[in-house]
């Protein structure tokens, strides 16, 4: 029966990152919801991305999605800049910024406006399942596990794994 609940609450989670403001009202928000084996290929991958890096800490997240019972995926795709060259990305002009394509775990640049888009979705998604009793933990690394092995095409991403339990899995974790 929990299962069935974390499952209305990561679409409704995704309803809420959907609907949440963007700058000049143009959506490039990526929602996926991950269960079952897709979100366990996301954890084992995140074991493999933490020995490439010599990072623990993707192990100890890997381990919390496994854990999980969903994870909701939030990214942002490839976009144009606003239009205002406002120089918030550290470019003289959005076509500047356009221009310019940086690979590393994430692809960059980003408009600094869609940036604050993704957050907003991120922010509204994860205040959906707090008001549904759902643990939750914003997750950088489970993001780019996700584009790393094309579950997402989002130049940059978060997932929140989801969890039911008598006491929160995201807590009293493992220092890195």
């Amino acid at each position: 029966m929990s299962e069935d609940a974390v499952l209305i609450v990561a679409k409704l989670m995704e309803l809420s990152a959907r609907t949440a403001p963007k700058a000049v009202g143009k959506d490039f928000i990526e929602v996926k919801i991950l269960t079952g084996e897709q979100k366990n290929a996301l954890g084992r991958e995140m074991f493999k991305v933490s020995e490439e890096k010599t990072n623990p800490g993707f192990k100890r997240d890997g381990q919390n999605v496994l854990d999980s019972s969903a994870v909701v995926l939030i990214g942002l795709l490839e976009h144009p800049g606003l239009g205002i060259d406002c120089r918030a990305c550290g470019f003289e002009n959005c076509k500047a910024m356009e221009a310019a394509k940086i690979r590393g775990d994430f692809m960059g640049p980003n408009c600094a406006h869609r940036i604050a888009d993704l957050g907003i979705a991120v922010g509204s998604a994860v205040k959906t399942a707090s008001m549904h009793n759902i643990d939750n933990r914003i997750m950088e690394r489970a993001g780019l596990a996700a584009i790393r092995v094309g579950i997402i095409k989002s130049n940059l991403a978060y997932g929140i794994p989801l969890s039911v339990t008598g006491k929160s899995i995201y807590f009293d974790r493992k220092p890195i």
